[in-house]
C-alpha cells in the first residue's frame, strides 16, 4: 500500500528479491521518500541530462564554425586549412562529453548513441553543407551508372559499354539506387548523393553494436570500440558507391552468424550468450526440436538474402566475406560450415553466370597478381603524395591506422581473459590480412584490407584505452570506480584520434572538389558532344568525368605508360592531336582540362603545375585545336577537322 513500507518478503522460487545474487527489484516509493514530481527530484533529472550540455555545445560550436568556413581556395591541406577553429574546440568538447559519459556507468546508453551520432554529422555531414557539389569523380562516375540505368531501361554487356560493362554485371547498387530516384522524384542520384557518407556510416552502426554486444555488455567498451571504429575509419569508402552498401552488409552476415552461434549456445545450455552477453535467447518452441528448426531456417534465410545483395553489388567484398567465414569456421566455438557454403555457393554462382563476361577478360591478370604481395600493396604512378600538404595529409593518416593497430595489440596483450572470449573478433581483425596476397584491387587493397580489420581492430583498441574491461556489466561497474595510473592518457590518445581523423579525411578535398563552374564547364561539353565523340584529358579527376558514357569515348593520357607522357610533354598538341585525329565526322574529338585535374596531377606525383601549363598553352597556340569554351576552373578545346 503506498505511505507504507514493504517488507522482502521469501520468495517460493529463490531467494530474496534484495539478495546479493539477484538484480535489486525498484522499491515502492514511501512516506520517507520524495514523490517523481516532487523538489527533489528535480537535480536528479538534471544531472541525468547533463550529458546534453556538451553534446549541444560542440553543435552550436560546429554549426558556428561551418558557417565561418571558407571552401572557394582551397590549398594542399584540404578542408583542414580552411576550417574555421570553431570546429577544432567543437571536437575537443564533444570527445571529452562522451568520455565523462561513456565511464559514469550510471548513464543510460543513449547518451553514448548520442554522441556517436553527433561525431558522425561533424565528420560525414561537414563537407554536405560546406560544399555546393558533390565531392569524389568516383561518385560522380557512379551516378552516371545510375542514370544509363534509368534511360537505357537494361542491362547491356562489353559489346555496347566496353569496360563499364562491368557495373551491368555488378547492378546490385545502381538498381537499387534508380529505383530510389524513380520514388523521390528526383532527376539524378546528385541531388541527394552529397549526403551519402552521413547515411552510410549511420547504417554500420547497428551491425556493429550487434557484433560487440555478442562478446560483452561492459557499455563503456561497446561504445568507446564504436568511437573508435567511427574516427579510424578514414579510408574515405563511405561515399556514393557500392561498396558502402556493400560492407554495412558484410558487417551484417558477421552479425547474424555470431549471434547465431550465441543462440544456440543459449540454447544449449539454458544461458546467455558467450561471455554474460545479453545475446538473443534460444530459438526452441514448446516442442523443443521444432523450434530449433524454425529457427534455424529464419537464420539461413536472413543469411542468405544478405549474401545475395553483397554478391550482386560488389567484386572485392564476397571475398572478404569468405575469408572471415572461414577463419571463424576453422575454430571449435564457431565450427558451423553453412554460412561459409552458402557464400561460397552464391558467389561462384554469381560469377559463372552474370559476370563471366568481365572475369573472362580479367582473369589474367588477377592470376598474375597472385602471390606478389610487393606489387599489391605499392601504390605506383599517379598515387603518390606530393608536396608538403599531400605528404603532411597522407602521414596523418597513417599515424592515425598505425596508433589504431599498435593500441589493439596493447588490448589483446593486456586483456588476457577478453582475448579468449572475444577471439572471433580477432579473427575479424586478421581475416582479411591474407588478401594482399590475391590481388592489387587497382593500388587499392592496402586500404580496403585496412577498412576490414577495422571493426576488430577498434575492439582491442578500446580494451586497451579502459582501465579493468570486463565481459560482463557487473564487473565493468566495479571497475569504473577504480583510478589508475595514466588516467588521463586515455582520453588524450581518444582526443588526438578523433582530430586526426579531420586531416585524414578531409585533407585531399582540393582534389575531391568540383566548385560550380567546373561542372558547369564539363555539363556543357556533353551537352553539345555528338554520338562517338571522343573526350581527352589529363586524368578522370574531373565531375561528370563518365557522363554518357554508353555514347562518347574517354581517353586520359597520364594513364598511359610513362613514355608515352613523356611525349605528350615534349609536344603537346602535336602528339595529342595525333592521338585525337581517328575520330570520325559528326563525331568531335574534345580536349578538356580543369582544376580537378591539374590537382590530382600535382598532389599524387604526376605533372606538375608548370608541366600542365605547357600543355594547355601549346594547345591553345595550335592552329589545329579551337576554344570551345572556358572560364576560372578549366578549359575545353576541340579539334578542328582535318582539311
Amino acid at each position: 500500500m503506498p505511505g507504507q513500507q514493504v517488507p522482502d518478503a521469501p520468495r517460493a522460487d529463490g531467494p530474496p528479491a534484495h539478495d546479493s545474487r539477484t538484480r535489486e527489484e525498484p522499491t515502492p516509493h514511501t512516506s520517507r521518500e520524495p514523490a517523481p514530481g516532487a523538489p527533489a527530484a528535480r537535480p536528479a533529472r538534471a544531472a541525468a541530462a547533463w550529458p546534453a550540455v556538451p553534446l549541444l555545445a560542440a553543435l552550436a560550436l560546429w554549426g558556428y564554425a561551418v558557417r565561418h568556413t571558407d571552401v572557394s581556395a582551397l590549398d594542399d591541406y584540404g578542408l583542414v586549412g580552411a576550417l574555421h577553429p570553431a570546429f577544432w574546440v567543437g571536437l575537443a568538447v564533444l570527445t571529452a562529453g562522451f568520455w565523462f559519459t561513456v565511464r559514469d556507468p550510471r548513464r543510460r546508453s543513449r547518451w553514448p548513441l548520442a554522441h556517436v551520432l553527433g561525431l558522425l554529422v561533424m565528420e560525414r555531414a561537414t563537407q554536405a553543407l560546406l560544399y555546393p557539389t558533390p565531392l569524389y569523380a568516383w561518385a560522380w562516375k557512379h551516378d552516371a551508372v545510375v542514370d544509363h540505368l534509368l534511360t537505357s531501361g537494361g542491362l547491356q554487356d562489353a559489346a555496347r559499354l566496353g569496360d563499364m560493362a562491368v557495373y551491368d554485371q555488378w547492378p546490385g547498387f545502381f538498381a537499387a539506387q534508380a529505383a530510389l530516384v524513380r520514388l523521390l522524384g528526383v532527376d539524378n542520384a546528385a541531388m541527394y548523393m552529397a549526403w551519402w557518407p552521413l547515411v552510410s556510416s549511420v547504417l554500420l552502426l547497428l551491425p556493429l553494436l550487434l557484433i560487440y554486444r555478442t562478446f560483452t555488455t561492459d557499455r563503456r567498451l561497446i561504445w568507446t570500440a564504436v568511437w573508435l571504429f567511427c574516427v579510424a575509419n578514414w579510408v574515405g569508402q563511405d561515399y556514393f558507391s557500392p561498396q558502402s552498401v556493400a560492407f554495412a552488409l558484410h558487417l551484417g552476415v558477421l552479425a547474424v552468424v555470431l549471434r547465431r552461434y550465441s543462440s544456440r549456445t543459449s540454447a544449449s545450455s539454458g544461458s546467455s550468450g558467450p561471455s554474460g552477453s545479453d545475446g538473443p535467447k534460444g530459438l526452441e518452441g514448446p516442442d523443443g526440436r521444432g523450434g530449433v528448426r524454425q529457427g534455424q531456417a529464419v537464420w539461413a534465410v536472413l543469411l542468405s538474402l544478405l549474401v545475395v545483395a553483397i554478391v550482386v553489388s560488389h567484386q572485392l567484398t564476397p571475398g572478404m566475406l569468405v575469408v572471415t567465414l572461414l577463419a571463424l569456421a576453422l575454430t571449435r566455438r564457431h565450427r558451423d560450415w553453412l554460412p561459409l557454403v552458402t557464400t561460397v555457393v552464391i558467389f561462384l554462382a554469381w560469377c559463372l553466370t552474370a559476370a563471366l563476361p568481365f572475369l573472362s577478360a580479367a582473369m589474367p591478370d588477377m592470376i598474375r597478381s597472385v602471390g606478389d604481395v610487393g606489387a599489391n600493396v605499392e601504390t605506383g604512378y599517379g598515387t603518390t603524395p606530393t608536396g608538403a600538404g599531400a605528404v603532411a595529409m597522407s602521414w596523418a593518416a597513417r599515424l592515425l591506422s598505425g596508433s589504431v593497430l599498435l593500441l589493439a595489440l596493447a588490448g589483446v596483450l593486456r586483456q588476457r581473459v577478453l582475448r579468449r572470449r572475444a577471439y572471433p573478433l580477432l579473427l575479424l581483425a586478421a581475416a582479411p590480412l591474407p588478401m594482399f596476397v590475391a590481388s592489387s584491387y587497382g593500388s587499392e587493397m592496402i586500404f580496403r584490407v585496412l577498412m576490414f580489420m577495422l571493426p576488430g581492430a577498434a575492439f582491442f583498441a578500446a580494451a586497451a584505452l579502459l582501465p579493468g574491461v570486463r565481459a560482463s556489466a557487473a564487473e565493468a561497474a566495479a571497475a569504473a570506480a577504480r583510478l589508475r595510473y595514466g588516467a588521463w592518457l586515455a582520453p588524450l590518445v581518444l582526443l588526438a584520434g578523433t582530430l586526426a581523423f579531420v586531416p585524414s579525411y578531409s585533407g585531399k578535398d582540393r582534389i575531391n572538389y568540383f566548385p560550380p563552374r567546373e561542372v558547369a564547364l564539363v555539363q556543357r561539353l556533353f551537352d553539345q558532344a555528338p554520338d562517338g565523340s571522343l573526350v581527352v584529358a589529363a586524368n578522370r579527376n574531373y565531375p561528370l568525368a563518365y557522363e554518357q558514357y554508353w555514347r562518347v569515348d574517354h581517353y586520359w593520357f597520364l594513364d598511359d605508360d610513362r613514355r608515352h607522357v613523356d611525349e605528350i610533354v615534349r609536344d603537346p598538341a602535336g602528339v595529342l592531336a595525333r592521338d585525337m585525329a581517328a575520330v570520325d565526322a559528326p563525331a568531335r574529338a574534345y580536349f578538356l582540362l580543369t582544376q580537378g585535374q591539374t590537382a590530382n596531377s600535382e598532389m599524387n606525383g604526376q605533372l606538375d603545375e608548370a608541366q600542365l601549363r605547357h600543355v594547355r598553352e601549346s594547345v591553345a597556340g595550335s592552329p589545329r585545336f579551337e576554344r570551345v569554351a572556358e572560364n576560372s576552373a578549366g578549359v575545353l578545346y576541340v579539334l578542328k577537322p582535318a582539311s
